[in-house]
């Protein structure tokens, strides 16, 4: 269950700017998660919510924003969201297989809101 060690670097770099900025208590956490780390919210949720007891983030409410798989061909440029039900990353352009991944493989801290 990789949720648990997301849950705890989110708590871990929420508490360290929370600290930075003087905040006592945290109270939302706003998280963009990419499609293809394959999170499981309901579990991220329960993972957040043990990692913050007896921090300044406990109680806060986390919000996610789900973020969709973007591609850019290599051969041709062409950028597109890969068919993640088919597993395929072909460029519909030029059909190759040479892609790079430019977005929906990161899980990241978007904002917080705190006291």
């Amino acid at each position: 269950m990789h949720e648990a060690a997301i849950a705890m670097a989110l708590i871990d770099q929420a508490l360290q700017s929370a600290d930075e900025h003087g905040a006592t208590r945290i109270t939302e956490v706003e998280v963009e998660l990419g499609i293809l780390q394959q999170v499981v919210p309901e579990a991220l949720q329960t993972a957040f919510e043990a990692a913050a007891l007896g921090t300044a983030a406990e109680g806060a409410e986390l919000v996610l924003v789900e973020q969709q798989a973007e591609a850019v061909c290599r051969q041709c440029a062409t950028r597109f969201q890969p068919s993640l039900e088919a597993f395929s990353f072909c460029c519909p352009n030029c059909m190759q297989a040479d892609v790079e991944i430019v977005a929906g493989n990161h899980v990241t801290l978007t904002s917080l809101t705190c006291e």
